[in-house]
């Protein structure tokens, strides 16, 4: 059976991902949607769905959840075709200008992409202590499904960068019952404001100490910390920890899809577009001399991708889409 070729296909379903699905059904193109994770929002979803987001245009704060949530409702009005738990493998652009792409489940076909695979895929740096392969799920967590889950817990943070912090913070504000950072060191990669909010809150923070061991029968209901200056070991009661130590990030089989890159990103003209013809990337992914990585960055690329895509798949059709508040009216000369 011949395999239907859409117009458009988004590799990846985070921020960017999400608002190109929304413009490529505006410009009135069959849009198709894949991605590896379980859940639309890509990173978002996966790290940071309750923190809040203060740099997205619009919003003075919003969670992740939220912005998702907001992202899905707006790309769903066109009703593209959504694969979840789809990794792709492999990539072949072919004479006839439409791109076949392989996932470990099945066959797709599109006569352009757009990849907004964000940083990779990414897996969090494990916990380095004794008895932590005993409790995930069991009070160790590398990631925040449900910050209420901590409401009322005695909750260890490991870390010093922004993740920490924040979580910190946020659990503080959520009702955790006790909150205690330990950082190997007593410098922060964290933006100075949060680093002080945190130093002037309630949490009691463990600097140069490392998590040495976890314990606990069923549940985690100790932590051992090490101090790195020779100091004796510590026990702290705990109910919950959330390391922050960094994720393991992999471009996985893009590096094999015939892309130029740049490390681990694709470098990308004013159009959006890579090396490939018919094939545009936007978000992190992108790259281009002065980029700054941001959500609000990604937006403005993955419509400048989409609109110049329409230009691509129909010769003679205007990049620029027209206003949305004439939606239905789409501009198709200028």
């Amino acid at each position: 059976m011949a395999i239907k070729a859409y117009d458009l296909t988004i590799i990846g379903a985070g921020p960017a991902g999400l608002y190109a699905a929304y413009y490529g059904g505006f410009r009135g193109l069959s849009v198709k949607l894949v991605d590896s994770l379980s859940e639309l929002g890509g990173q978002v979803t996966a790290l940071y769905p309750d923190k809040l987001i203060y740099d997205v245009a619009g919003f003075p704060q919003i969670t992740g959840r939220d912005l998702v949530k907001n992202l899905i409702d707006q790309a769903m009005q066109y009703n593209p075709d959504v694969f979840l738990n789809e990794r792709v493998l492999d990539v072949i652009t072919g004479p006839d200008k439409i791109i076949r792409f392989v996932t470990q489940i099945d066959c797709h076909a599109s006569r352009a992409i757009i990849i907004t695979t964000g940083m990779g895929a990414f897996d969090p740096k494990p916990l380095p202590a004794t008895g932590a392969d005993r409790f995930p799920g069991k009070g160790l967590a590398y990631f925040v499904r449900d910050i209420r889950h901590y409401e009322g817990k005695r909750v260890v943070v490991v870390g010093g960068g922004d993740s920490a912090v924040d979580w910190a913070l946020n659990f503080l504000k959520r009702g955790a019952a006790s909150v205690t950072l330990v950082h190997r060191r007593d410098g922060f990669r964290a933006h100075e404001d949060s680093v002080q909010q945190l130093k002037n809150s309630k949490a009691q923070l463990k600097l140069f100490f490392e998590v040495k061991e976890l314990r606990g029968k069923d549940h985690l209901e100790n932590v051992v910390i090490a101090s790195n200056k020779g100091g004796p070991d510590e026990v702290l009661p705990a109910d919950e920890i959330l390391p922050c130590l960094g994720f393991d990030v992999s471009t996985g089989p893009l590096v094999n899809w015939g892309l130029t890159m740049h490390g681990k990103d694709i470098p990308v003209t004013s159009k959006m577009g890579t090396n490939l013809p018919g094939v545009y990337a936007a978000g992190d992914v992108a790259w281009y001399e002065g980029k700054a990585k941001l959500i609000s960055t990604g937006f403005g690329e993955a419509a400048t991708a989409v609109n110049n895509a329409a230009a691509y798949l129909k010769p003679g059709t205007s990049v620029f889409p027209g206003h949305s508040s004439t939606k239905g009216r789409l501009a198709t000369s200028h």
